[in-house]
């Protein structure tokens, strides 16, 4: 059996011990903390690479209207439905 003098300071190292691990998986710095911090950051990750395709394909579409007027009437054509001055709109209804 363990002496009285040595149980007493037994019990304080178990009650620090204790601490210890609830403030490793518990506390504000803890795993738990880690692991929600890791899961944030892959998130963003995923959210920057949507974002930068959308951006690679603005990029393009910014350098095609600069390149020509076809790209311009394209889509004049296709967003606002306009039509050259010589042309015949045939509406084709199903």
């Amino acid at each position: 059996m363990i002496k009285r003098p040595y149980l007493s300071i037994f019990i304080v190292l178990v009650a620090i011990a204790v601490f210890l691990q609830y403030q490793l998986w518990n506390g504000e710095d803890g795993i738990k903390a880690v692991e929600r911090l890791a899961e944030r950051i892959a998130e963003q990750q995923a959210e920057n690479e949507t974002l930068l395709e959308r951006n690679l394909v603005l990029e393009a579409e910014i350098i095609e209207l600069k390149k020509g007027l076809e790209t311009v009437e394209e889509r004049a054509r296709q967003e606002l439905g306009m039509i050259k001055d010589d042309e015949t709109l045939y509406l084709i209804l199903p």
